[in-house]
């Protein structure tokens, strides 16, 4: 008798810890994954989901949230999923850095907040963010906010109450050094082995989630903040609600996948194909270092890939002057690959703009439009499996050509869904042969909707920058 209540007390237990697994939210992880990916949950939303960059102060001619708010029916049109939203808190005055070419008004920079509890007053307030984000609800996308985790500017709120929050030598509060070794003179570098900030900053992160029922974040300079802070944070925003993280770090990407982010960076990515458009590498350096990737940070994960950001937009260029005539190949390209895409605002509009980082600078909404072209390409990562993110896609079985320096032909299966990709990431014209190993399948090409039944051996002439993305559905 007392074995058969032992058995069911047990039986009990493990039904009730399946039961916590299977409802809700769902696993990043599989049956082969090591157990430390246990404890992380992923929204189930975030699986074949696409994300869309805001630079609120350059949306529009207001510069706020509401004029962001204004546009949201549009935006969600273009298929987008997850709204990211550069920091909106308050700036610092000292050591502001401004852009000595514009004539524009001096905002400084989003990245030397003031105060993590607060709104920018030329943003709007917190009752504007609180309907943005209930607006954005409404519409079926999520909300995640681009948070500073690493430092502060120098007159922030927390460096006048805490200035022992800080990394001090000789009584002197120290600028931050980035994972490049450049000095950024404009913010103070938070000592993190302050267990006051430790807190504190766990906090915040909770206030925004928990006060205004934000989605998730955006961490800057992820790289910085040790996987022990990492995983405190998923853990207690976990308890209030499931959400969804993004590092901007792609040398830490396997520890942090393990407790705190689904999605980090594809810089190394992005630079490989800046590359192969300049001539300097070739579409063979970009599927090994995938490839390497994946070795890398398993299947648990997986990484934003972009033409454009904030950053790149920048410091770099539009997406004509890193991509030229090859743009909307390379950016196709980031929506058919392994990991998620991304739309920086803008890009629908042909955004020829490089904007300032630090002062207005609004964006030109009167370029060509390309919200179809972007349209084409989210309602195909949203319906066909092969094209989901991280573990729930399939992952790429690249197809060899004559010219595979400068084609990259690949399929990807999920579940009975197929893909297959085609993309010249050349300025020649080429003709190609294929052994794609299908036989007698017939798939659509998204773009031109022209069906075409597929042996396994095909021929196809390509012009340059030319490109195909076929699907069974």
């Amino acid at each position: 008798m007392n074995l058969i209540l032992v058995l069911l007390t047990l039986t009990i237990i493990i039904l009730t810890y399946l039961r916590r697994y299977t409802q809700k939210t769902e696993s990043i992880i599989d049956t082969d994954t090591p157990s430390v990916f246990l404890d992380l949950q992923s929204p189930d939303w975030v699986k074949n989901a696409v994300v869309y960059q805001v630079n609120v102060r350059q949306f529009s001619k207001d510069g706020n949230l509401k004029a962001v708010e204004n546009d949201l029916n549009r935006i969600k049109n273009l298929g987008v999923d997850i709204l990211w939203l550069m920091p909106i808190f308050p700036i610092c005055e000292q050591e502001k850095k401004c852009d000595e070419n514009s004539t524009t008004e001096c905002w400084g920079s989003p990245y030397a907040p003031f105060d993590f509890e607060e709104v920018h007053e030329k943003y709007g307030t917190k009752e504007d963010f609180r309907q943005f984000i209930q607006r954005a609800h409404d519409l079926e996308m999520k909300v995640i906010l681009d948070f500073v985790p690493n430092h502060t500017g120098f007159d922030s709120k927390w460096m006048r109450e805490h200035p022992e929050w800080y990394v001090q030598k000789d009584g002197k509060v120290m600028p931050v050094t980035s994972d490049q070794g450049e000095i950024w003179a404009d913010i103070a570098q938070f000592d993190l082995s302050n267990q006051a900030l430790r807190e504190a900053w766990m906090q915040v992160h909770e206030y925004w989630v928990r006060e205004f029922d934000l989605d998730g974040y955006r961490e800057d300079c992820a790289w910085a903040i040790s996987k022990e802070w990492w995983q405190e944070l998923r853990e207690r925003l976990n308890k209030i609600r499931p959400v969804y993280m993004l590092a901007e770090d792609e040398v830490h990407g396997a520890e942090q996948f393990e407790v705190c982010f689904e999605t980090n960076y594809g810089w190394g990515t992005h630079a490989i194909m800046k590359d192969i458009y300049k001539g300097i590498r070739t579409v063979n350096h970009l599927f090994e270092h995938t490839e390497s990737i994946k070795s890398r940070f398993g299947k648990q994960g997986w990484q934003l890939n972009f033409t454009q950001n904030h950053d790149e937009n920048t410091w770099h260029g539009s997406e004509t002057d890193l991509f030229g005539a090859g743009a909307d190949a390379f950016t196709a390209l980031c929506f058919t690959m392994e990991g998620m895409g991304l739309i920086y605002n803008g890009q629908e509009a042909s955004l020829q703009q490089r904007l300032s980082f630090f002062n207005k600078d609004e964006i030109d909404w009167s370029g060509a439009s390309k919200a179809d072209y972007f349209k084409t390409l989210t309602d195909l990562k949203h319906r066909n499996k092969a094209l989901w993110n991280g573990m729930n896609g399939g992952f790429i079985n690249r197809i060899a050509t004559e010219h595979s320096d400068k084609v990259y032909a690949f399929t990807r299966e999920k579940d009975g869904d197929l893909v297959l990709a085609i993309f010249n990431l050349s300025n020649d014209p080429l003709s190609i042969s294929l052994k794609t190993g299908l036989n007698s399948v017939t798939l659509k090409d998204v773009f031109s909707q022209k069906e075409s039944t597929f042996q396994d051996v095909i021929l196809m002439d390509l012009k340059p920058y030319e490109f195909h993305i076929l699907s069974n559905k």
